[in-house]
């Protein structure tokens, strides 16, 4: 169950101003000219995302927000609307491991926001992965399931096509340990995949890009992109320099040729 998309995101997360994000954007889209047969996205922090895209503009690289809220307005200080976020991106990651560690979302929260963003046409790229303990324990798939099927519990078919799913192992993230990609085979050709089957059909799951994200530089991208049940990365350190990030984005465009 493989998607024909590649996506290759780079997600900034509390990193660089405007004046740098600007420049990193830029030399993102002169050098994605390069890299055929991938939809490049940048996810720079709020404050630069008009900047960005600005900077973007009449370029192949698509623009994410990093976070959005469930709800269309209210008395949530600090938080950031969907419909606030129309015309500044087309993308929006969900449910990143950071934001479950350290922001206390849920996977019911996740699904809220999957849903709220499909409906004013933003599309998500919605992150599950497990912990060590739980991997260790056996409980990985577990996890990866139940993760999935709260991203999509309100989800119908049709609206789904627009979703990107990550699967990004909690203990990979920022340890430099990335997954081998049989493990990253095992998650997301079978667990993910059949999940997203079982609940919205295998056409949906057939056109779902699954992104690998967890520690993903130039070093191991071509061993992910060999696995046909890979469709693109979500990338977070590499993403910081626009020559690596494209090496990555690189590794997945030479599949098509």
């Amino acid at each position: 169950m493989t998607s024909s998309t590649n996506i290759v995101a780079g997600n900034w997360k509390m990193n660089t101003d405007v004046t740098s994000g600007v420049r990193l954007a830029s030399s993102v889209a002169a050098g994605a000219v390069a890299v055929p047969g991938v939809q490049i996205i940048v996810a720079p922090p709020f404050v630069s995302l008009a900047a960005v895209r600005d900077a973007l503009a009449g370029s192949s690289v698509g623009v994410a927000a990093q976070n959005v809220h469930a709800e269309d307005s209210g008395a949530f200080t600090g938080e950031i609307a969907p419909p606030m976020l129309v015309g500044l991106c087309d993308y929006v990651i969900i449910g990143h491991s950071e934001r479950r560690q350290f922001f206390g979302e849920t996977d019911e929260s996740v699904g809220r926001k999957a849903a709220a963003a499909l409906q004013h046409g933003l599309r998500p790229i919605v992150c599950v992965g497990e912990t060590l303990d739980e991997r260790e324990s056996g409980r990985a798939v577990e996890v990866i399931r139940r993760q999935v099927v709260a991203a999509l519990a309100d989800l119908d078919p049709e609206a789904a096509g627009s979703l990107a799913i990550a699967y990004e192992p909690v203990w990979a993230i920022g340890t430099g340990r990335a997954a081998t990609p049989d493990i990253a085979d095992q998650i997301m050709g079978g667990a993910i995949g059949s999940t997203i089957a079982a609940v919205l059909g295998t056409d949906v799951a057939s056109e779902t890009p699954l992104l690998y994200g967890g520690s993903v530089n130039p070093a191991n991208a071509a061993e992910f992109a060999a696995v046909p049940s890979i469709n693109g990365a979500l990338v977070g350190g590499a993403s910081l320099d626009a020559a690596t990030f494209l090496e990555v984005a690189a590794a997945f465009s030479s599949r098509n040729q």
